[in-house]
């Protein structure tokens, strides 16, 4: 199992000596991997009463593919995830030149984890349909292994269309793993037929097991080997005693967890370093970079 941290961005704020230390750490404590989050825009509450809830406009999140060229070059061991970006609000071919460029800065370690959102906000400001995303991002997953495998494609979709074109460089991974976010049922069916990987950010109950036996069946449906699924659960620590540690990590190791990630946030930390001791001594806990 690879084990990572999300980095808790809203204590770095826009200091670059924070972050780059706060990555670097990771890689020394011998985590294997960085996770970043993404929202492109922040609101006002009270300016959308007619939605349930905004991404705040005081937090601090760092655009997930810039930030992730940075920390390719200041942590060069370690691999990289998108948790997730919002794949239907951006556009497809830029989206798959910026991954290809992390996967090249990063000697092929990227991980692309993509969702459909919920912020209405966000697709009104990037001009994208919020509907019909979940449709739109399947034909999205297709064009970009397209274009990261094929120096010219030509391609003719619903709602993407590119003609005898690519991107240049190639990344160093032909295609990048894509790994989709999500519980409802139409989105572990399309883990199941088109996805390298899931985000299954519960406890490992019972819940969960039949969660990743119905995904494993839609794979089987898809023709596809369930075992090339990978699973990735959260230990959010905010909600966890550090008995429950390791607890949490083997129930999901049962349920065939193939990675795993750190989320120090929601603790009321106010500084990188409390973050920093933090996954500290989760590394102890679980033996991080001893194996």
């Amino acid at each position: 199992m690879q084990i990572g941290a999300v980095v808790s961005q809203g204590e770095v704020g826009t200091d670059v000596g924070a972050l780059r230390a706060y990555a670097q750490a990771v890689e020394e404590l011998g985590y294997d991997f960085l996770v970043v989050s993404d929202h492109v825009v922040g609101s006002v509450k009270e300016a959308h009463p007619e939605l349930d809830r905004v991404y705040p406009i005081d937090s601090y999140l760092h655009e997930s593919m810039s930030v992730l060229a940075f920390l390719a070059g200041v942590a060069p061991k370690l691999g990289f995830l998108t948790s997730v970006v919002i794949l239907p609000q951006r556009q497809t071919v830029l989206a798959a030149k910026q991954a290809a460029e992390i996967d090249v800065l990063s000697g092929g370690r990227l991980r692309l984890g993509v969702g459909v959102g919920w912020n209405k906000v966000e697709y009104e400001g990037l001009v994208k349909a919020f509907d019909d995303r979940g449709a739109r991002s399947e034909e999205q997953i297709a064009l970009l292994r397209a274009l990261w495998t094929e120096p010219v494609i030509s391609f003719d979709g619903r709602w993407e269309r590119i003609t005898e074109a690519g991107i240049n460089p190639l990344p160093v991974q032909r295609p990048i793993p894509i790994w989709i976010g999500g519980y409802v049922e139409a989105t572990l069916r399309r883990i199941g037929r088109i996805g390298d990987g899931w985000f299954p950010w519960r406890e490992p109950d019972e819940t969960m097991r039949a969660a990743v036996g119905r995904l494993h069946g839609y794979a089987i449906e898809a023709g596809r080997d369930p075992a090339a699924i990978g699973l990735e659960p959260q230990l959010t620590l905010a909600q966890k005693q550090p008995a429950d540690f390791l607890p949490f990590v083997d129930g999901w190791r049962a349920l065939g967890a193939t990675h795993l990630c750190v989320n120090t946030m929601r603790n009321g930390f106010t500084t990188p370093d409390q973050h920093l001791a933090a996954i500290t001594r989760v590394a102890t806990a679980l033996g991080v970079g001893t194996t």
